[in-house]
């Protein structure tokens, strides 16, 4: 039977999917979202067009305040801190006892900080929020030294735009280059040297420590490769799961709060979606941990569909997307394991890597300003269709016509 009320404690990409398609799919109950930054907003431009003020609070909303008193979705600001999985019921940040029939967890994740000493000075500063974001452009400027730990997509994508708010960028990595496992080692190899084409200063090294004098700048001390200066330090070098409240109520946990395919917990009360979600398969199998955008909407949605009893939805390959220096970057699939790698060139620029499996299918692709190309090889991908080096690899070849 469909539950009468639903809370939804998080309010990003994963729990707004979650409450949109509960409403979508029929479902006329009690609707809460609990998040202690208030209505829903999109993550991906604070690094972006939000960080360069291009987009302002409201154009970044993932829906405007009155879809949610036309749809009857109540938004509390405040933060689920205890969680009664039995009853079930939640207690709140400001003392509020809620009960609901079910509960999906939404909780995301907390950025992760660097282990060692200085790493949790609090000007070491991350960006998951707005207020992170905010705080960054109030502190970058015309020759403002930033020095970014961590060359992933955030990492990468902060030091465009930095470069463009007239900031010195310092980008440091101990791995060179970065991405391989996300687009293979040629595209990887690419994107990782436009950073020092637009003048970033790129630095392969591992920070053993982190020290800030009273006029404020701090040293970031690194193994076996000197040190590096900097007015401002941001840390982006992935997230840790938010499971301490699934943790606290007697959840299954294991890097993530653990679900089956409906997003289900170990308590049939409780689902858990997005970033802090984990699948474990039937026979025991830990899935990886996914963290993109699109796989935070594709729970969102399975989860309305397992509450309402309905057929659960069937995701395509997992797809995600970046930019920097003027450049989209899109990915689908797995670029990482066993296979054949191909790489397609244009005018001797490498444009497209793909993974083709030991079985002779297409399991991957990433693309430099190819989302086109990218979407072909997704439904190659969920169509498990052979494919061919010789054809991925030639310019020419329209792999449109080869998902058809």
């Amino acid at each position: 039977m469909a539950p009468e009320s639903v809370i939804i404690a998080g309010g990003g990409m994963a729990g707004f999917t979650a409450a949109r398609q509960l409403r979508e799919k029929g479902f006329t109950g009690k609707l809460a979202i609990v998040d202690p930054e208030g209505l829903p907003y999109d993550r991906p431009p604070l690094s972006k067009d939000y960080l360069l003020a291009k987009r302002d609070a409201t154009q970044i909303l993932l829906s405007a305040a009155d879809w949610f008193t036309e749809n009857s979705v109540e938004v509390i600001t405040a933060k689920v801190v205890e969680l009664d999985a039995d009853a079930p019921s939640v207690v709140l940040s400001d003392g509020q006892k809620l009960h609901a029939d079910k509960i999906v967890l939404a909780t995301g994740g907390t950025a992760r900080r660097l282990p060692i000493p200085g790493g949790q000075l609090p000007t070491v500063l991350e960006l998951r929020t707005m207020k992170d974001a905010d705080h960054l452009r109030s502190v970058l400027g015309e020759g403002v030294r930033l020095a970014i730990v961590g060359a992933g997509l955030i990492g990468a994508e902060v030091a465009s735009s930095a470069l463009r708010l007239g900031a010195d960028v310092t980008l440091i990595d101990p791995i060179d280059p970065p991405l391989v496992p996300a687009v293979g080692e040629v595209l990887a190899t690419r994107l990782h040297q436009m950073h020092g084409e637009n003048g970033v200063l790129v630095v392969t090294g591992v920070p053993t420590e982190i020290t800030v004098n009273g006029a404020g700048v701090h040293t970031i001390e690194l193994k076996d490769n000197g040190r590096v200066e900097a007015d401002v330090v941001l840390v982006g070098i992935g997230i840790v799961a938010d499971t301490a409240l699934a943790s606290a109520s007697g959840l299954d946990t294991d890097n993530g709060i653990l679900v089956d395919e409906s997003q289900r917990t170990s308590h049939p009360n409780v689902f858990a979606i997005g970033d802090t979600a984990r699948t474990r398969l039937p026979d025991g199998t830990l899935l990886r941990r996914a963290e993109h955008w699109e796989h935070a909407m594709n729970t969102g949605t399975t989860v309305a569909a397992a509450l309402l009893g309905q057929d659960l939805p069937s995701h395509g390959a997992s797809w995600f997307w970046s930019d920097r220096h003027g450049v989209h970057v899109e990915g689908v699939g797995s670029m990482l394991g066993e296979g054949t790698l191909v790489t397609r060139e244009l005018d001797g620029i490498p444009v497209a890597a793909f993974r083709i499996d030991d079985q002779g299918l297409l399991a991957g692709c990433a693309a430099i300003d190819g989302g086109l190309m990218v979407r072909a090889a997704r439904r190659i991908i969920d169509k498990q269709k052979p494919v061919n080096a010789q054809q991925l690899a030639d310019p020419s070849i329209d792999l449109k016509k080869l998902a058809r």
